[in-house]
């Protein structure tokens, strides 16, 4: 069966791995500006885009084929769906609106499959908690000056530099990072996937 991972984090890659030892990486052609996220809850919207996204590269295939998708979404204490920042201005707001307080995070898993000419789908979510310490300005600015923000939901890579801004997590380490690698596991072991 080929196995593709529908997303070019290389984040997704380093802990599908842990599962898969061999994939191909296929980044996703969907486009998340065409899913009107209004009225969507975050939770709903990363788990919904995660589908969109294993989906698209799914139909792409031929023959057996296992793709995972997935989506993070930070949301701020206010209920805010926080994505990767637009700029060093949108990553300075985002780290001073989670200065200081608890907010959740959420990776939203898509997979599709097909095997001896039978197709099947499912998605799930997992949420954590992660409270961060109270930020000074000097501490947001030597931050975004890393570079580190850019490429991550709510400005921040919990395992890189922005580790050093969280105090404390509630649920899976895993999920923060992007992918809930040990919940996956067993979801592919229920599906017959492993």
């Amino acid at each position: 069966m080929k196995i593709i991972l529908a997303s070019g984090s290389p984040r997704r890659k380093e802990l599908l791995r842990l599962i898969y030892p061999e994939f191909s990486v296929v980044p996703s052609p969907f486009d998340e500006k065409s899913l009107d996220p209004a009225g969507l809850p975050p939770e709903t919207l990363a788990e919904t885009l995660a589908r969109r996204k294993a989906e698209a590269v799914f139909r792409q295939t031929e023959g057996d084929t296992l793709v995972i998708g997935g989506d993070t979404v930070v949301v701020s204490p206010e209920g805010e769906a926080m994505g990767k920042p637009q700029d060093a201005a949108d990553a300075a707001r985002m780290l001073r609106a989670l200065s200081g307080k608890r907010h959740r995070v959420t990776s939203g898993i898509g997979i599709f499959w097909r095997k001896g000419g039978a197709e099947g789908a499912h998605s799930f979510r997992t949420v954590t908690q992660v409270a961060f310490y109270p930020l000074t300005e000097k501490e947001i600015a030597a931050y975004i000056a890393t570079g580190e923000p850019f490429d991550k939901a709510g400005g921040y890579g919990i395992q890189g530099y922005g580790g050093m801004l969280v105090e404390k997590i509630d649920g899976d380490y895993w999920n923060v990072v992007g992918l809930p690698a040990g919940r996956l596991r067993r979801e592919l072991e229920a599906l017959g996937l492993l």
